[in-house]
């Protein structure tokens, strides 16, 4: 299992195929992540089902994780 460490700092690039994602974390390394569009949309709908399902009411709400994987 990976070690959990607090988030330093993070940047997001478009780019031809899609996204580059830097995370870095404090006491870790950098880690760059591509990520296709697909992805970014389930990225997207995760962060807004955890504040709240934005605009979609309680229907939104339904099925959520605390960690969801994709």
């Amino acid at each position: 299992m990976a070690k959990l460490l607090p988030l330093q700092s993070f940047s997001l690039q478009e780019t031809e195929d899609g996204y580059r994602l830097l995370v870095s974390a404090i006491g870790g390394e950098s880690l760059y992540v591509s990520i296709t569009p697909d992805q970014m949309d389930d990225i997207i709908d995760s962060l807004e089902n955890a504040m709240g399902g934005e605009g979609e009411g309680e229907e939104g709400a339904e099925g959520n994780e605390d960690d969801v994987e994709y």
